[in-house]
């Protein structure tokens, strides 16, 4: 790291991502903020920096070989699992800093010595309890997966036989009748089922009514006359939409039908009219955020339609390391793989990270957001205003 670099991360205070410390003394206390750095995003401990005011305390030969230590020894006999932490010192001016930097972790959840898991919360950590939150950093490491989790209660008398027919007519390509398939154990070996219970991705997908257990596994719509969530009356209102997703899939794409604008597809007199923004990228995006949303987090997916742009916001960051411009490139990280293997048979999916490429090339005027503090994904298409 560069002075220059250094002096920019310093005059922009602290973060999610960077803390500073004026002194070391304290292996326990380094190891909670090691700790809750891996548990997130990574980050890095600028040690030498007055963290109320920014200023610089530099550290002697003598500190430097201690603090060297300290990190050292949180890092490897104060945290569990073990993570390999970076140490750099950087001048500025007459003033030598220490950098401590920590990676994103991949094992979580990481845990300080008498057990104790911190997350980042702004510039400041906080101790996970939730059983909630425990799982998410579960789900992250790669040992748990929400969409295989069992739903006690949601037994096969909610199927719905239309659906299960579908699904294995599609997987097979052939007719329910001339397959002479056994459902129950098509559903538990595609681990849909497990011990007479429905697994998340098999309600969701094959139940006839999910939201009797899991009510988050919907999609809330609105249609708003300004650009703004402030309005004193709505376009159009959606109670939240329920039902297996097929269902919920099908009455989203009739909301747009409803509040879109209808444009010419050509110059023609006899030319046919379209929406205004195509159907295949709305299709995408609003399977994207059923897919690969985070069903650690108990919210349902929000779809707003303003006058200059249309919101689609999932619960859940982009899983692990992937980053906007990955998924631009057509990167999947499968945070649901089974949910994502079996939507093909029932959605207009396809599957291996072509999605967002795919909205993209048929409507280029996408954003994304993706809000690390929130935990929510955005995807914004702008209409062009009339």
């Amino acid at each position: 790291m560069t002075p220059d670099e250094l002096r920019t991360i310093i005059e922009l205070g602290e973060s999610s991502r960077v803390q500073f410390k004026e002194r070391l003394t304290d292996a326990h206390a380094l190891s909670q903020e090691i700790a809750a750095f891996a548990n997130c995003k990574g980050g890095q401990v600028v040690v030498g920096v007055n963290d109320k005011t920014g200023a610089l305390r530099g550290l002697s030969f003598e500190q430097i070989r201690e603090y060297n230590e300290i990190t050292a020894h949180a890092a490897t006999n104060n945290l569990l699992p073990l993570i390999a932490v970076e140490t750099e010192q950087v001048r500025i001016g007459s003033e030598m800093l220490m950098v401590i930097t920590v990676p994103q972790g991949s094992n979580k959840p990481y845990k300080d010595k008498n057990g104790a898991m911190w997350m980042k919360i702004a510039a400041d950590k906080r101790r996970v309890t939730a059983n909630e939150e425990i799982a998410r950093l579960l789900q992250e490491s790669g040992t748990l997966y929400a969409d295989e989790m069992v739903v006690f209660g949601s037994t096969s008398v909610e199927i719905d036989s239309e659906q299960v027919h579908r699904w294995l007519e599609k997987k097979y390509e052939g007719t329910w009748e001339s397959l002479n398939k056994s459902i129950d154990n098509e559903l538990r070996q595609a681990f849909l089922m497990k011990d007479d219970f429905f697994t998340l991705a098999g309600l969701t997908l094959l139940g006839t009514y999910p939201q009797k257990y899991r009510p988050e596994c919907s999609i809330k719509c609105l249609a708003l006359p300004g650009t703004t969530l402030i309005a004193d009356t709505f376009l159009d209102s959606e109670p939240s939409l329920y039902g297996n997703y097929a269902e919920i899939f099908r009455r989203t794409m009739s909301f747009f039908e409803r509040n879109l604008r209808k444009v010419p597809s050509g110059e023609g007199f006899n030319a046919q009219s379209q929406w205004e923004i195509p159907a295949v990228a709305l299709q995408e995006l609003v399977i994207n955020a059923l897919i690969h949303r985070n069903y650690f987090i108990r919210a349902e997916i929000r779809i707003a339609i303003f006058t200059d742009r249309i919101e689609i916001i999932s619960p859940g960051t982009l899983p692990n390391s992937l980053t906007i411009e990955n998924i631009k490139a057509g990167t999947s990280i499968p945070r649901n793989p089974i949910l994502q293997q079996n939507a093909q048979y029932l959605l207009p999916y396809k599957g291996w990270g072509t999605g967002i490429r795919r909205a993209l090339q048929h409507y280029p005027n996408i954003d994304f957001i993706n809000d690390t503090e929130r935990q929510i994904f955005t995807a914004i298409i702008h209409r062009k205003v009339s």
